[in-house]
């Protein structure tokens, strides 16, 4: 029995590594995840990949869905708190003036956003470079991120 068991793991085995070599192969998997993607899957198992995305998935969607309740409740409160203090008469707001200000920075951010700054695209190519080379992994984390935020 546990002979038959053993070889029946080293059949999975050997078509789980077919199935990777496969993958390699395949042109359409270099044409979306690049020539060199997954250094990570060279040195780790695609359990232990996924396991460490979504565990740190998760952590991070945990402590963003705490901090932004935190934050949404400071902001929350301080429009209440200058609402309360307008009503009493300890502050008055000049709303032509902030009408004016808001359409003046409407017209910079339509400006700015015509042309992006060269960081901003280094960054997005670094971002999906790393992406692709660490598709199981950045997959493990969406994962954990989503359910950190639902937790």
């Amino acid at each position: 029995m546990a002979n038959r068991d053993k070889e029946l793991e080293e059949e999975i085995y050997d078509k789980v590594v077919d199935l990777t070599e496969y993958a390699k192969r395949q042109r359409w998997w270099n044409r979306l995840f690049g020539k060199n993607s997954g250094p990570v899957a060279e040195k780790y198992s695609v359990a232990t990949q996924i396991a460490i995305g979504g565990v740190s998935g998760w952590c991070a969607g945990y402590l963003f869905q705490k901090v932004g309740k935190v934050a949404a409740t400071a902001v929350g409160g301080g429009l209440l708190l200058l609402q309360i203090a307008n009503n009493s008469g300890y502050i008055q707001v000049d709303w032509k003036r902030v009408e004016k200000d808001v359409n003046k920075a409407k017209k910079q951010l339509k400006k700015g956003t015509k042309q992006a700054g060269p960081e901003l695209n280094t960054f997005v190519e670094k971002s999906t470079e790393f992406v692709k080379k660490n598709i199981v992994v950045t997959s493990g984390f969406i994962g954990g991120f989503l359910l950190g935020l639902a937790s």
